[in-house]
C-alpha cells in the first residue's frame, strides 16, 4: 500500500480541503474511503443532494473535535475554522432555518423536531416543546428564533463537546 501523501493526491482539492477542515492528511484519506464506499454508483457525489467529497468533508469538519492547541496558536488573518464554537453554532441553526431567512420560526422548529424524533413523542408534546422552546429564546417577541438568540440560548452548553466526533480528530 503506498503511502499516505500519495493516496491523498488522489483526492481532487486535497490540499485547498485540508487548509479548509483541518483535517490531517490521514483523517481525510479515511474520510474519502468512507466518501467512496457511500458513492457506490461511482458519480463522484452522494445521491440526488449532489454532495461531493469536498462537501462531504466540509460538513463533517464541523464534528472534528476542537484542538485547544490549534485555538492558541491561530493565525488571526485566517478564518475561523469550521469546528469552532461560532461555526458550530452557525451549522446548527441552518439545519433548523429551513427557509434561510435567518429566523427559526415555529413551524421550522417543529418541523426539525418532528423529523428528529420522529413517532416517540405525541403531536401534543412536540407541539409544547416547539411553543416551550421558541418562547425561551425569542427574546424580541417576534415569534422567532434569529440567530443571536439561538447563539445565546446556547451559550451554557458545551456546544464544543457536543458537537464533536472523537474519529475525526
Amino acid at each position: 500500500m503506498g503511502s499516505c501523501s500519495s493516496q491523498a493526491a488522489l483526492i481532487p482539492d486535497v490540499d485547498q480541503i485540508l487548509r479548509e477542515t483541518g483535517f490531517s492528511q490521514a483523517s481525510l484519506l479515511r474520510l474519502y474511503h468512507r466518501f467512496q464506499a457511500l458513492d457506490r454508483e461511482e458519480k463522484g457525489y452522494l445521491r440526488s443532494q449532489r454532495v461531493d467529497f469536498a462537501g462531504f468533508a466540509r460538513v463533517l469538519a464541523h464534528f472534528r473535535p476542537v484542538d485547544e492547541e490549534d485555538a492558541t496558536t491561530r493565525d488571526p488573518k485566517q478564518p475561523e475554522p469550521l469546528n469552532s464554537r461560532m461555526n458550530k453554532l452557525r451549522f446548527a441553526f441552518q439545519l433548523y432555518d429551513l427557509d434561510r431567512d435567518g429566523k427559526i420560526s415555529r413551524n421550522e422548529m417543529l418541523q426539525v423536531l418532528r423529523l428528529m424524533v420522529g413517532v416517540q413523542v405525541t403531536d401534543e408534546q412536540l407541539e409544547s416543546i416547539t411553543d416551550r422552546t421558541v418562547q425561551e429564546a425569542d427574546e424580541d417577541g417576534d415569534g422567532a428564533v434569529s440567530f443571536m438568540e439561538f447563539s445565546k440560548s446556547l451559550e451554557k452548553m458545551n456546544i464544543e463537546q457536543k458537537m464533536s466526533i472523537r474519529i475525526l480528530k
